[in-house]
């Protein structure tokens, strides 16, 4: 089976757009501002419900990154240039840990969990990002520059503030766009002082199936789904 066909298929349950346990589909997100897609990582399903998606995201899973069109890492750009410089993107490899993400219908984040070796939980991770879009291979979404982090002691505070009132100065977010985003923020604030869901659920006590393999990157990875659902 050659990659492609192994991300179409997927195991996706077509009477309900359902991915069973084991499948391997695409988490992306679009190039900000534009139609293309500059962030695209192979996952394995854990769970597909009704009220939450479940990823993995591997250790040594081949991913495509933005990169400056040089080759110069984004995150060790000046700030002041980081989003005006010409970019290109960039196969490589996700060292380190591997990376549980989870994701509910409709919210504007998705919640990331990391661990440090030998399986030592270090923090949840809250993406600000637009609703994700389901389809054939996949997600989709749209980061959103502003982040938190929430300890397991359930402290938290924002990441990113920074790189979010660049995007701002920059033109690739909207005065408008930035307060709809502070909100979803300040949602997810509540939620984590609340400590709903995913946060009670134990998912830092989630190891992955050994038997898994490691989810190949396909050469289209960046092809415009056929078809969309919400």
């Amino acid at each position: 089976m050659t990659d492609r066909t192994s991300i179409l298929a997927g195991g996706t349950d077509g009477s309900v757009g359902r991915w069973a346990p084991g499948s391997r589909i695409l988490w992306r997100y679009r190039t900000n501002g534009g139609d293309g897609f500059h962030i695209c990582r192979p996952v394995t399903v854990v769970e597909d419900s009704a009220e939450l998606l479940a990823v993995w995201l591997a250790p040594g899973t081949e991913c495509v990154k933005p990169v400056l069109a040089d080759g110069t890492p984004v995150h060790e750009e000046p700030l002041a240039t980081r989003y005006t410089k010409p970019r290109t993107v960039l196969r490589d490899r996700w060292f380190g840990t591997g990376v549980l993400k989870l994701a509910r219908p409709g919210e504007p984040w998705s919640v990331w969990l990391f661990w440090d070796p030998g399986w030592q939980f270090r923090n949840w991770y809250v993406n600000l990002e637009q609703p994700q879009v389901r389809w054939a291979g996949g997600v989709d979404s749209e980061d959103h520059f502003l982040d938190l982090s929430v300890s397991a002691d359930r402290t938290w505070r924002w990441l990113d503030e920074d790189e979010f009132a660049q995007a701002q100065i920059t033109g690739l977010m909207s005065a408008a766009q930035a307060e709809s985003v502070r909100r979803a923020g300040r949602a997810a604030v509540e939620v984590i002082e609340d400590w709903g869901h995913p946060f009670p659920d134990g998912w830092q006590h989630w190891r992955p199936d050994p038997s898994w393999p490691v989810p190949a990157l396909p050469g289209d990875w960046d092809r415009t789904p056929a078809q969309v659902s919400s």
